[in-house]
């Protein structure tokens, strides 16, 4: 059940507030005996709950009486303050980001073989967009096959693609070979995108070829994300496999050069 406490009230504070819409103007000692605050702390709650602008005082009155602000205006005033220090957090984030962006940078990558692998939908997409997002010099992407990983827009093309547009902000080369058969079934936005920004990106380039096998992609010659099909869903995606292997990445792009080159130029 919602509360005053969640909008940044105190137990005592709550309390106050709520006991002054239902006594009206009040001292701070009737206030004391409808709220259940201490007559020790009441004025601190008054003076608090008034820097929040929830109450009004009558100081010429001796003594002094309180009323609280209509609920309304005090709940927006509160939502307000809430609001702002949201963004104001956020920003403080944003700088420890920066900061430990820089910070946490190794000075040598690491070249020691290592894979993982990621099971499941949700999983698959997130060590697939993670990986294009760590790309520091360039992305091959090669599709051999429908998946929903990168033809239903609805579900993860977008995501892929606005990872890919974020690369290439970065200055990361982009490459993606595909079977000229999976052309037809690109969904209408992601051919728009493709039309209307990417393919007037120097660094970004699709061809096509018939002689693709296997769905992969290539990062920064260091690294190879496999995907793995379901054995009985072969639009879906079971699994991916990560392999960071310099030798085996090396094999991988020297496979692909020459059916890039022999490939054609994607023209929608």
């Amino acid at each position: 059940m919602a509360s005053l406490r969640d909008l940044g009230l105190s137990e005592y504070e709550a309390r106050a507030y709520r006991a002054l819409i239902e006594t009206g103007p009040t001292t701070a000692k009737e206030l004391s005996r409808a709220s259940d605050v201490p007559m020790g702390r009441i004025y601190d709650v008054l003076n608090s709950i008034e820097q929040y602008n929830l109450v009004r005082s009558q100081s010429a009155s001796r003594p002094q009486k309180y009323v609280a602000v209509e609920p309304d205006t005090a709940l927006d005033r509160l939502l307000a303050d809430k609001k702002r220090e949201l963004r104001e957090q956020a920003d403080q984030y944003e700088t420890i980001v920066d900061d430990l962006a820089g910070e946490l940078e190794t000075a040598d990558p690491v070249e020691d073989t290592f894979w993982t692998a990621a099971v499941g939908a949700e999983e698959t997409v997130d060590l697939h967009v993670e990986r294009i997002s760590a790309a520091e010099s360039r992305v091959v992407m090669v599709l051999s096959t429908y998946t929903e990983q990168f033809f239903d827009v609805d579900a993860v093309g977008t995501l892929i693609l606005d990872e890919l547009a974020d690369a290439l902000d970065r200055g990361v080369g982009v490459r993606l070979l595909m079977r000229p058969d999976l052309v037809p079934i690109l969904p209408e936005s992601i051919g728009e995108r493709y039309r209307e920004s990417l393919m007037e990106d120097d660094d970004f380039a699709v061809r096509t070829s018939e002689n693709v096998s296997g769905t992969f992609t290539l990062v920064d010659d260091a690294e190879v994300v496999i995907e793995v099909p379901h054995p009985l869903k072969s639009q879906e995606v079971f699994a991916m496999i990560d392999l960071k292997d310099r030798e085996f990445a090396g094999n991988v792009r020297a496979e692909f050069e020459p059916r890039w080159d022999a490939a054609e130029r994607l023209r929608l």
